[in-house]
C-alpha cells in the first residue's frame, strides 16, 4: 500500500472514532490532489470539519493519534487543521481554527502536551488558500461532499492569504529556495491568469510566462522538487528573481 493510502485510511478511521457524530467530513488538498505529490519533498495536507467546539480531553486524543500516525509519514509528515463547519459556509477570514498541527511543533507538543493543547488554537490566515484548494481541487476522504461544506473564497481572501506567504520572499527566498522560487510563480500566474495550481504547476506557467533570464532558476527548482536531491542555489540571482516576482504581482494587481 502506497504511504499517502495508509496514511489517509488509517486517518480516517482514527478519526472516526475520536470524533464520532461530530465528525463532518475530512479532506485531502496539496499536492496530494494535484498531482505532484513526493515523499522527499510533499507533506500531507488535511482538513478536518466538525460540528461543535472541542473539549481538551479530545483534542488530546486527536493530537496523540495524529503525532503516533506522523512516524509513519514521509519526511515533510502531516499537516492538519481542523475547523468549525460554522467558518466555512459562509467563509469567515481570517479563519478560526480548533487545532493544528504539522512537524514544526512536534517537538513544542512532546515536550508539553497541556500548553500546546491550551495555546494551538486562534485563526490563521493560510486557511483561505488550503480551503479555496479544497473547494477547487480537493477530496472527500470522508463525510459530506465538499460543495455542501465549503463556500468559494473571495479572490481578495484568498490572494491576502498566499500574498502573506510571499511578501518577504527576498529576504526569505534561501531558507527554502524551491518552494519559494515556484510559490511566487503560482500566486502571478494566479494574479494574471485567475489560476489555482500546484507548485510543480506553478513552475510550469512560469517556464511560459516569466523572463527567459529567470528560466534557468525555476527549472532549477522544479528539478529539485521532482527528484528530491539537494540543489546549489546563487544567492544574488535568487534574490533578484525574487525582487523580479514582487514588481510583477504588484503590477498585476
Amino acid at each position: 500500500m502506497h504511504i499517502l493510502e495508509y496514511i489517509t485510511e488509517n486517518f480516517v478511521k482514527q478519526s472516526q472514532v475520536i470524533l464520532g457524530d461530530h465528525l463532518v467530513g475530512i479532506y485531502l488538498h496539496g499536492s496530494a490532489v494535484m498531482g505532484c505529490f513526493h515523499e522527499k519533498k510533499s507533506d500531507i495536507d488535511l482538513l478536518t470539519v466538525v460540528d461543535e467546539p472541542l473539549s481538551n480531553e479530545t483534542k488530546r486524543q486527536y493530537m496523540d493519534m495524529v503525532v503516533q500516525l506522523n512516524t509513519c509519514a514521509p519526511e515533510k509528515g502531516i499537516e492538519l487543521s481542523i475547523v468549525r463547519k460554522n467558518v466555512c459556509k459562509p467563509f469567515i477570514y481570517p479563519t478560526p481554527f480548533e487545532l493544528h498541527f504539522s512537524i514544526a511543533h512536534l517537538q513544542w507538543y512532546k515536550t508539553n502536551p497541556s500548553d500546546y493543547i491550551d495555546k494551538m488554537n486562534g485563526t490563521d490566515r493560510d486557511l483561505a488558500a488550503h480551503i479555496t484548494v479544497v473547494y477547487h481541487r480537493g477530496k472527500c476522504l470522508f463525510g459530506k461532499e465538499i460543495k455542501e461544506v465549503f463556500e468559494k473564497v473571495s479572490e481578495q481572501y484568498y490572494f491576502d492569504s498566499i500574498w502573506n506567504d510571499i511578501k518577504n520572499a527576498e529576504e526569505e527566498i534561501m531558507e527554502n529556495p524551491t518552494y519559494m522560487i515556484l510559490n511566487l510563480c503560482r500566486v502571478l500566474a494566479y494574479k494574471k491568469d485567475g489560476l489555482i495550481l500546484s507548485k510543480r504547476e506553478g513552475g510550469n506557467w512560469g517556464i511560459d510566462h516569466v523572463s527567459k533570464k529567470y528560466h534557468g532558476l525555476i527549472l532549477h527548482a522544479l528539478d529539485e522538487y521532482a527528484s528530491g536531491r539537494s540543489m546549489k542555489w546563487d544567492e544574488n540571482y535568487a534574490r533578484e528573481y525574487a525582487a523580479y516576482m514582487i514588481g510583477q504581482i504588484f503590477s498585476a494587481l
